[in-house]
């Protein structure tokens, strides 16, 4: 094809050539068909993006006590990137 490219280079051009067609269809036929075929209302509620954090009272495995040695390490780590 061109004199200055190699072979694996023009085979390389080529896979990336037909892969972004590819991807190009595909995206044209997933907005051609988002357009048309609306879905049904209430068919798909989904999850909410951030699921709600739980009160006070949660599960015990998911809070652990500190020394007083880790809430001081902890609390000179605060200040060091507050620092920054």
């Amino acid at each position: 094809m061109f004199p200055s490219v190699s072979l694996a280079q023009e085979i390389g051009l080529a896979v990336l050539l037909v892969a972004a067609l590819v991807w190009v269809i595909g995206l044209g036929h997933m907005l051609w068909d988002s357009r048309f075929h609306q879905p049904e209302p209430g068919a798909f509620e989904g999850l909410p993006a951030i699921p709600a954090q739980r009160g006070v009272a949660s599960h015990p495995m998911e809070s652990v006590e500190l020394t007083e040695a880790e809430q001081q390490a902890f609390a000179g780590l605060i200040r060091t990137i507050a620092l920054h």
